[in-house]
């Protein structure tokens, strides 16, 4: 047993057992389960009904942790209702979009009143009698409109509560601490600091006055219903990491997880030394099991999504009102606050700061290419003994293109298969639906990105529009190249030839004869800095489309960390980083008008996911006796 664990069960191993009197408890002992497991059911659930217990046991039975003692911890919450929540889940949604995620996403906005504490699972309708009492006795003094005062520095940003208003809101946190600890021996701590609704946390200096300006299009004074809210999580997993499945997964052997799409997963960060390249060791929240499970099937979760909603106190000047069952919830499954209608008025306002961004630069890794799926030997599958090519598999183009020199030189510079030619089309599509205006596309020399932008413009329905600039510069870090010399790409004469869309009249920054093999991080990184700052002083600073780069892998942080001011990366992390960079991977920045200065945000279209179609031989397969 672990320490930190056996030190958890310390706690909770030596203290007396009470006595629940909830309603639900009968109907889960009469189906035949253990009292001490029935409780750890509702309270799992939130003690919502029969039915969420009995679902949340069957999904448990081979949970190792079932017959664990160890208690959920729980906190109290002062959170918003209303349309003052429409307008911070805008700024939420929007932060997160301009300037990435921060602290201040893994919580929904809230006011704490009581840090997180635990509290045995038999005692916790207590806790639900306490809030009820503890609200009824001050909701007649609690304020009938908070002030917020927006609060801005290098690594904050929050509304302040007023100090009178936040004094009785610090003696209705130390009423209900006080009562909890006498009635449900609880150890609760009452926050007794400045009251505050973080907005955003952690996150890097040159985003501070982007996010002041979304953070002035709330208006604090909207109407609002405050709520106090009781939340649990599980205290085993608190420094974990958390991950939601994005699509299901099977095992194929005994130590692998079996996860369901949505599902989330704890995962422990100290113990992926464990784990190959590319999985994880987690632990299902759903069921309980722990096991290896791939990690491009997950994506990264919130801290709030896997806590749990029990009971709620809403203040209102004109009644009172206690909800025991959530008919109509106010927070999703995920933890994040919901509110049905979408105002008008912040959306406007959201709208006009998004009118201010200028440019937006797009960096793109190319698709994928037959070397990738055949190995380095491609050509030698699909050549005949007369030299002709021929299709060997339908991932294979249908045809190369045609050179005057001979097609091994394509061994040095490899196409795209045909599944890169359909994501590369697919991603144009998709930044099409959302409406992407690409002005300018520049492109790396190997043909695969060539090749990628070609049909990526064809998506955008812009191939006969918009003409692709070929930058040498944008080569990939020829220390990687396994034949230690510069591939001898196609002209542009060549791809003109070949039907691609080619700007003859662009002469590129970074000269074709300049790559040099096996050169330096440092000069790999030099080269890419140059090259960005070359294609952003030659687009017109007026035009508002996109820049739409195609590069490889190792060219996404290189290019978007100097445009954006931020340090290199260190060269012994990025050969790792590299290697999670999916086909199409892609990073998006964009341009501040009133700074002259770039930003990292979400990317227009989300990546595209696929699984491996190893080659399939009928009569080795079905006819081997």
């Amino acid at each position: 047993m672990a320490v930190a664990e056996a030190q958890l069960y310390a706690k909770v191993s030596n203290k007396p057992r009470g006595r629940s009197t909830s309603a639900l408890l009968e109907p889960l002992l009469a189906k035949g389960f253990p009292a001490h497991i029935a409780q750890k059911a509702l309270v799992a659930t939130g003690q919502k009904s029969v039915e969420d217990a009995v679902k949340w046991l069957h999904s448990h039975c081979n949970d190792p942790s079932l017959e664990d003692p160890i208690p959920q911890e729980y906190a109290l919450y002062l959170c918003p209702r209303g349309r003052l929540q429409s307008r911070l889940q805008d700024f939420w949604r929007e932060s997160k979009r301009h300037c990435g995620k921060n602290r201040a996403h893994e919580v929904f906005p809230h006011v704490t009143l009581c840090d997180f504490f635990p509290c045995e699972d038999q005692k916790v309708e207590l806790l639900y009698d306490i809030l009820k009492q503890v609200g009824d006795s001050f909701s007649q003094s609690f304020p009938p409109s908070i002030s917020l005062t927006l609060h801005a520095s290098p690594s904050y940003l929050g509304f302040f509560i007023d100090d009178s208003q936040a004094n009785v809101l610090k003696d209705l946190a130390v009423a209900f601490s006080s009562e909890a600890s006498a009635l449900a021996d609880c150890h609760v701590k009452p926050s007794l600091k400045q009251f505050h609704l973080t907005l955003a946390h952690r996150f890097y200096p040159h985003h501070q006055k982007t996010l002041e300006q979304l953070a002035k299009c709330i208006n604090p004074g909207e109407p609002c219903q405050w709520v106090a809210a009781l939340y649990s999580r599980d205290m085993r997993f608190v420094h974990y990491q958390r991950l939601r499945a994005l699509f299901q997964y099977k095992p194929q052997n005994i130590d692998e997880l079996m996860i369901n799409a949505g599902d989330l997963i704890y995962v422990d960060p100290r113990q992926q030394s464990e784990a190959s390249e590319s999985w994880v060791i987690g632990t299902s929240h759903r069921s309980g099991c722990r096991g290896f499970l791939p990690e491009n099937y997950t994506e990264k979760a919130h801290e709030s999504d896997t806590w749990v909603k029990h009971r709620e106190y809403i203040f209102d000047t004109a009644s009172r009102s206690f909800t025991k069952t959530e008919k109509v919830p106010t927070v999703k499954p995920s933890g994040e606050a919901h509110n049905l209608s979408m105002s008008r008025s912040a959306t406007n306002v959201l709208s006009l700061q998004n009118a201010a961004l200028r440019r937006g630069v797009l960096v793109m890794c190319h698709g994928e290419r037959v070397d990738q799926v055949f190995g380095k030997s491609w050509l030698q599958q699909c050549l005949t003994a007369d030299g002709k090519y021929y299709r060997a598999d339908l991932n294979f183009p249908s045809s190369l293109p045609r050179q005057k020199d001979s097609m091994k030189q394509l061994e040095c510079d490899p196409p795209l298969s045909c599944c890169g030619i359909f994501q590369s089309r697919l991603i144009g599509e998709a930044l099409l639906d959302q409406e992407v205006t690409v002005s300018y596309v520049y492109s790396s020399p190997a043909l695969c990105c060539v090749q990628t932008a070609q049909h990526v413009l064809q998506g955008l329905k812009l191939n006969q529009k918009v003409r692709i600039r070929v930058e040498p510069g944008l080569f990939e870090w020829t220390k990687w190249e396994a034949s230690r010399a510069i591939p001898n790409f196609m002209t542009v004469t060549e791809l003109v030839e070949a039907s691609y869309s080619i700007d003859t009249s662009y002469r590129g920054n970074f000269p074709l004869s300049s790559l040099v093999p096996s050169e330096s991080y440092e000069d790999y990184v030099s080269r890419s800095s140059g090259v960005i700052k070359h294609i952003i002083s030659t687009c017109p600073c007026k035009g508002r489309g996109v820049i739409l780069i195609v590069g490889h892998g190792s060219s996404l942080a290189p290019l978007t960390r100097a445009l954006t001011g931020l340090p290199s990366r260190d060269s012994r992390d990025f050969a790792q980083m590299v290697q999670k960079i999916p086909s199409l991977g892609m990073c998006f920045c964009e341009e501040q008008k009133e700074e002259n200065k770039w930003q990292m945000v979400n990317p227009p279209v989300k990546t595209l996911t696929h699984g491996a179609n190893t080659a399939f031989n009928w009569r080795n397969t079905i006819m081997e006796e």
